[in-house]
């Protein structure tokens, strides 16, 4: 315990903690797998379950007895169901924003909300172990149990920062394919395709620049083919990106569907519109980016700089 207390030694543990995190962030560019076949697959069975699901409610309506059966999830939604977390833990934000994070199964809000509890309790104890029995110091009870407190809490909000980059992500990686599928989906549209005809092929060929566009695409068009109102199945896909862009052309389609206008020249607008809106962001980060390698150059370049201009001369000084 002493060996692992001295500075040395924890040093040297998160020095090769950082040379593997190194290692790894490298290799995993090189080592990543095409997703894009898993996505369709879990887009496929969501589109199951949506099948399944209509049939149980007209099943219900016509008086049949349902026989679907509920699948048991194991210990999280055992805890979670004992414990009530649904209600005191999560509200609609919370399963739409595991939805825009792609997570859309049963078993993850039971997930979410087992490591929402969890995960305090665990990083509190093993900040207590560490204050106290690993590497006691100087400080008071009560401060290492303040502390020990503070790490728990963030334990407590890191599945929510979690789930909000992994959104953040996924809509990055859809906003950037937006304009391109929106310029597809108006060729198809063009050439006389029905609009579910049109999402299957922009979301096949949109696949390899964003596996996560095309699985909403897919997932639209499953519901779009199963849902009872097509107008559900348009606000739901606006509600799983969470993408203006993707609301405005989601409304443009179910205003062309409800009063008959013509889809393909609000489609072409709003194309044009997504373009310039992704040229105007890209134009944004090229103006920001002088400012933000200031830091980096005074802090990085100029002590080489000057390391490279005056050693010479300090080395001239010294010999003689």
């Amino acid at each position: 315990m002493e060996t692992l207390a001295e500075p040395q030694t924890l040093l040297s543990i998160f020095a090769a903690v950082a040379i593997f995190a190194t290692i790894i962030t490298l290799a995993m560019p090189l080592l990543a797998k095409d997703e894009l076949g898993t996505r369709m697959k879990s887009v496929a069975i969501e589109r199951d379950k949506i099948r399944a699901r209509e049939r149980a409610r007209l099943a219900e309506e016509q008086g049949r007895k349902n026989t679907l059966r509920q699948k048991d999830e194991g210990m999280f939604q055992k805890v979670v169901e004992r414990l009530n977390l649904k209600a005191a833990l999560a509200d609609e934000n919370t399963f739409l924003n595991l939805t825009m994070a792609g997570y859309r199964q049963k078993s993850h809000i039971n997930i979410f909300l087992f490591f929402k509890v969890a995960l305090p309790i665990m990083m509190m104890i093993a900040a207590l172990i560490y204050f106290f029995i690993v590497s006691p110091s100087d400080r008071s009870t009560m401060m290492n149990i303040l502390f020990a407190c503070a790490i728990g809490m963030a334990g407590f909000y890191l599945p929510s920062i979690l789930v909000k980059n992994a959104v953040g992500k996924r809509q990055l990686s859809i906003r950037r394919a937006w304009p391109d599928a929106l310029d597809l989906l108006l060729i198809c549209v063009e050439s006389g395709m029905s609009l579910e005809a049109s999402m299957k092929k922009v979301a096949v060929e949109v696949g390899l620049q964003s596996p996560e566009l095309a699985e909403e695409l897919t997932l639209t068009t499953a519901e779009l083919s199963y849902l009872q109102e097509r107008r559900q199945a348009h606000e739901n896909f606006a509600k799983r990106t969470g993408l203006d862009s993707v609301k405005a052309v989601t409304m443009a389609l179910i205003q062309a569907e409800r009063y008959g206008t013509p889809l393909a020249t609000a489609l072409r607008s709003l194309s044009q519109e997504s373009r310039d809106m992704r040229m105007a962001e890209a134009e944004k980060k090229a103006a920001a980016l002088p400012p933000k390698l200031t830091v980096p150059m005074i802090i990085f370049f100029l002590p080489v700089l000057f390391a490279v201009i005056i050693g010479p001369a300090i080395i001239q000084i010294q010999a003689g």
